[in-house]
């Protein structure tokens, strides 16, 4: 009989939990030549999600928890659950239902007709207002444009792992991490699961506007080099921009002695003229500071996160 785990990262989600197993339990009962463990990574909740998980685990052996000890944010959560994940393949699923448990036994049919990756990819969130929207847009066709992986326009962590993406997993080493973006930068075979998300069940999102902004920020970061290169880029246009613009001032305004009705005394023009620069300047300093910050993260090789308890967990 083949292993599946569920990965289930959760913050705060005392609520939420309840509603989410009965749902959960109900879909898993529909698949009985499998084996499932559940695992909740707990982000460092300080509600009493705990409590909610410990109810369920006393009823379910195949229930596993990890805590950890401050909140590390979803993408450490994820890790450590496929860092822990003993299936054949692994499904990450949202607490809130915006992934709707049922889709489970249309991943493990994909996964089974032989795809090693199972993307769950929103076609619509009605919670999302105007500016979540044209910001995901924006994000996607960037990331298109500059990024060195593709990742599917709209693709959610709700997706499926073979147990050999998840050992090629496990092997990556980076902390700034975005979850999808390195699974696309792994291969193997996809297959697609287009989906509606519903309304949370209780409670509100936990992604605030600046954490989605973060992430974007992130993502661009460790997926492509062109922001980088992008002061270069910049770099060469200015020159050859104020390049032309200082011949012509030469030739017209001092050596024709034509105005044109226009006229800049030279300290006007070396005003501009160094304000435009010091804005590059610091433009590229912004950008290179970001890599440089990634660099030392990276090279301070800190944990991605610190595990306070675990139940469970071999």
């Amino acid at each position: 009989m083949k292993k599946i785990s569920i990965v289930i990262p959760i913050y705060n989600e005392q609520e939420s939990i309840p509603v989410f197993w009965v749902e959960l339990n109900s879909t898993l009962k529909k698949s009985p030549n499998y084996e499932f463990e559940i695992l909740f990574i707990d982000d460092g909740s300080t509600d009493n999600s705990f409590e909610e998980i410990e109810k369920i685990i006393k009823s379910n052996s195949n229930v596993k928890y990890i805590q950890f000890s401050r909140n590390f944010g979803k993408e450490a959560a994820l890790s450590a659950g496929l860092h822990n994940a003993i299936g054949d393949c692994a499904i990450m699923i949202d607490v809130d239902l915006q992934h709707p448990p049922i889709l489970i036994l249309d991943f493990i049919a994909k996964w089974e007709r032989g795809a090693e990756v199972v993307v769950g990819v929103r076609q619509s969130n009605c919670e999302s207002d105007v500016i979540k929207k044209a910001g995901s847009w924006l994000f996607y066709k960037i990331m298109d444009r500059i990024g060195e992986t593709k990742i599917a326009p709209r693709a959610t962590d709700f997706r499926l792992l073979d147990r050999m993406v998840i050992d090629e997993f496990k092997k990556l080493t980076e902390n700034n991490r975005i979850t999808r973006g390195l699974i696309a930068w792994l291969g193997f075979k996809k297959e697609f699961i287009n989906f509606e998300a519903p309304q949370r069940a209780i409670g509100k999102a936990r992604y605030t506007k600046a954490k989605l902004f973060h992430l974007a920020i992130t993502s661009f970061i460790s997926q492509s080099l062109f922001p980088l290169k992008l002061a270069g880029y910049l770099g060469v246009i200015i020159m050859l921009i104020s390049g032309l613009f200082g011949i012509h001032v030469l030739i017209v305004q001092y050596l024709l002695g034509i105005h044109g009705g226009l006229y800049f005394s030279g300290i006007a023009q070396l005003a501009i003229l160094i304000i435009f620069l010091v804005g590059l300047i610091l433009s590229c300093l912004g950008l290179m500071a970001l890599y440089i910050a990634n660099i030392q993260q990276e090279v301070m090789h800190r944990p991605l996160y610190i595990i306070r308890k675990s139940i469970n967990i071999k």
